[in-house]
């Protein structure tokens, strides 16, 4: 058992024995299943606005309902809706089709009650300011503040960084914004984040689905009124992103992108930008939180953030073992996250937490196919999350550019490591390296079609435990 808990005795104190025993079964076993009990809600806990909306029951205990969030304003004004799918296990998703944004999402936890375990806004025209504070040169909300989060959205058409906003395919060079320094983070000024979506509520026998769906024409990634000359991502997209709660507690993630094109390849790399606080949103940091992601490697970034090598003394991919980057085993996340006395692999003139302010690397994920990648726990509320995905890896950020500036859902601002991600996706930089084994192809084809799959599934351990392990 200490092998899997290396660290972190004394955050145990929370569960029993039995708990322990059982939760280490799980944390080893990636097959491992979460069926949760019923979940009991607080009366004082607002899940989102549910009174006078147009309801879509399903079958099987779970419903979806919508209403009108109001209009979007900014650059592309538009009205939006914001969709609530509910299970009788205890879990409750807020979903926009504004960016596809994850609003909230609130789970059972060991003491009878639920947490909202997402980092969000309470208005929709909050996201909007915060997402296109770049294209429209201002600052949200106050200057030198934490900058565009992406907070629970949808991320096209290419999620993390690609460097120099350039990059050739089939001898061709395609210029693109430079909205993070000199790269294109998350797709440009105006990613798929920024679009408002076609919704369709579809209830199931024991799991409700929103499907969103949009087209992007080719040429997007280029803001012209900012970057002046740039050519954009070749070729149109149409994408359909499929939510799906299901009565076990799992909100599964559905990825499709069509190139509509009958010539011109393009770079596709998809992913959701939800923030999770496992204690509970606006409850403090995660230091204390647990998490294991199933990885030997990670990659370690320049100064620009873009992975390193092969360049001399820097690896292109490093072993985590011996590094702060090695949560092989479930450890507290604060545990080694200021400790730049290790080595990282990096080979750069400052230490990897130096140059990121915390951890925002990708891991490169063992094993392939839909499977197990990571576990995280909140010994205090005893809320588990597992992610599964089919993806080659996951972008572990620690929140390290949120600077108390942004007021969330409760009402309370946000502060470094206050939340974290798993972004499931391709290797950031990947168009760069076309052609190159070690580096999964990004590239989607003339006529060709993209899917992946990424579930983020919740249980309980110790305490009023609203689900049970079967192994």
């Amino acid at each position: 058992m200490q092998h899997a808990f290396r660290g972190s005795k004394r955050l145990f104190a929370f569960f029993s024995s039995c708990a322990l025993i059982s939760f280490a079964v799980f944390a080893a076993s990636g097959s491992a299943h979460v069926v949760a009990k019923h979940g009991h809600h607080h009366s004082g806990h607002h899940h989102g606005r549910h009174h006078g909306n147009r309801g879509h029951h399903g079958n099987g205990g779970v419903s979806i309902t919508s209403q009108s969030w109001g209009s979007t304003g900014g650059i592309n004004p538009q009205n939006a809706n914001l969709y609530t799918l509910r299970n009788s296990h205890g879990m409750t998703v807020n979903i926009t089709n504004f960016g596809g944004v994850v609003q909230s999402i609130w789970v059972p936890d060991n003491r009878g009650g639920t947490k909202d375990v997402a980092l969000g806004f309470p208005k929709l025209t909050d996201y909007v300011q915060d997402f296109e504070q770049g294209a429209e040169q201002t600052s949200f909300p106050l200057p030198g503040g934490s900058g565009d989060t992406y907070f629970g959205a949808i991320i096209g058409r290419y999620a993390n960084r690609i460097a120099n906003a350039s990059f050739n395919l089939n001898n061709q060079t395609y210029t693109l914004d430079a909205n993070n320094g000199t790269n294109t983070l998350h797709g440009g000024f105006l990613g798929w984040n920024t679009a408002v979506w076609s919704a369709s509520p579809s209830p199931g026998r024991g799991f409700a689905s929103l499907t969103l769906t949009n087209s992007f024409p080719a040429g997007e990634g280029c803001f012209l009124p900012i970057t002046k000359t740039c050519t954009g991502f070749p070729a149109p997209v149409t994408a359909t992103v499929v939510y799906t709660l299901t009565n076990d507690n799992q909100l599964k993630i559905a990825y499709k992108a069509v190139n509509t094109s009958s010539s011109d390849a393009t770079v596709i790399n998809l992913t959701n930008h939800t923030y999770f606080n496992l204690g509970g949103e606006a409850s403090g940091t995660v230091d204390h939180q647990l998490l294991q992601i199933n990885a030997n490697q990670y990659q370690p970034v320049n100064t620009n953030l873009i992975p390193t090598g092969p360049t001399p003394g820097a690896e292109a991919f490093a072993n985590v073992a011996g590094t702060a980057y090695d949560f092989r085993h479930l450890h507290p996340i604060g545990e080694n996250l200021r400790n730049t006395t290790l080595p990282d692999g990096g080979g750069q003139p400052f230490p990897q937490l130096v140059i990121a302010h915390g951890y925002d690397n990708n891991w490169v994920l063992n094993g392939s196919g839909y499977r197990q990648v990571s576990t995280a726990l909140d010994p205090k509320t005893g809320i588990v999350l597992r992610t599964l995905t089919d993806q080659p890896g996951v972008q572990f950020y620690s929140g390290n550019f949120l600077v108390g500036d942004l007021q969330g859902t409760s009402g309370h601002v946000y502060r470094q490591t206050d939340g974290f991600t798993l972004e499931t996706q391709h290797y950031p930089d990947a168009p760069h390296h076309i052609g190159d084994a070690q580096w999964p192809s990004v590239v989607l084809n003339a006529g060709g079609t993209f899917t992946s799959q990424t579930a983020y599934a919740f249980s309980t351990a110790g305490g009023h435990d609203h689900g049970h392990h079967r192994h």
